[in-house]
């Protein structure tokens, strides 16, 4: 293909796709019911508004730069949910000893009802925020960002992340009422040298560069998801409500402003975990996550 040829399609004007109407239809729809009706109503409505989010966002990525997850993989795609649903619960478990969070509105289901219908909302979470990151790496202020703080792949580095992840999981779980926000950075302190040391991708892959743009894209994209996520939760019902030691002022919804602060690490450590998992299961080397610019527009 000539260099006039591939500068001719990449000026071709991209139709907003079929999948993203479809998701701009379901979000409308079941965030107006969400808000609207009286009584449980989130319980069946969460899946079917967040599936809406994902493809939305998929959407404007494949807009933006002819690629998306979904029309890399419908396989893989499928995959970020079948992922999503049991990492979440990983938090789930941790906040056992946190209780950070707690649920309104889940007396009138049985221990079964509940878990199938957390774990169906559960599997919204991955690709909401990965279709984010994407769409934030679309943008040109991302790929003009500046070579910053380099933290390589040493064995040095790996070490104090991996034992200073151990550290604050344990100081989590014997005094939570001071160190509960270790929870949100544990996990990735943990889970990023496993995957540095199995020869999985990681994050260190361009930090040791100091090139922080898919650090910097999961982050605003993981903000604007959790944007989301607070909004639609507060006038629904079930809904999530929190409770901390300390650092509860100032609420946005119904989350804390310092709460949001969590999100940041939080994107980083599902980047981790999936690629932990994929990795396992023999993809070591996957492209698929593109929340670096250059990999972005193809």
């Amino acid at each position: 293909m000539t260099t006039d040829t591939a500068e001719n399609i990449k000026s071709e004007k991209v139709r907003f796709p079929v999948h993203g109407w479809l998701g701009l239809i379901l979000a409308g729809i079941f965030w107006f019911l969400n808000w609207s009706l009286s009584g449980p109503r989130t319980n069946w409505g969460f899946f079917p508004m967040w599936l809406g989010y994902c493809l939305t966002v998929d959407g404007l990525v494949f807009w933006r730069t002819r690629t998306s997850l979904l029309t890399r993989s419908w396989r893989k795609y499928i995959g970020l949910f079948m992922i999503s649903a049991p990492v979440w619960w990983l938090f789930e478990a941790l906040n056992v000893r946190t209780q950070n969070w707690v649920y309104l509105g889940i007396h009138g289901f049985t221990p079964l009802q509940y878990a199938i219908w957390t774990t169906i909302s559960f599997t919204t979470v991955i690709p909401a925020v990965f279709g984010s990151a994407e769409f934030i790496a679309s943008f040109d202020f991302i790929k003009r960002i500046k070579r910053g703080l380099v933290i390589g792949p040493d064995k040095p580095t790996t070490i104090s992340f991996f034992v200073i992840g151990w550290i604050m999981l344990i100081l989590t779980m014997i005094w939570p009422n001071v160190f509960f926000p270790f929870i949100w950075l544990s996990p990735y302190f943990i889970i990023e040298p496993l995957n540095i040391w199995l020869g999985y991708r990681s994050l260190a892959g361009w930090t040791k560069t100091g090139d922080w743009r898919p650090v910097i894209s999961l982050w605003l994209g993981v903000l604007m998801t959790a944007f989301f996520w607070e909004m639609w939760n507060y006038l629904s019902y079930p809904k999530w409500i929190y409770h901390v030691p300390w650092g509860g002022w100032f609420h946005i919804f119904e989350m804390p402003l310092l709460g949001y602060g969590g999100y940041l690490p939080f994107a980083l450590e599902l980047y981790a975990i999936y690629h932990l998992v994929v990795g396992m299961l023999g993809d070591k080397r996957t492209d698929y996550i593109r929340a670096a610019p250059e990999t972005t527009n193809l």
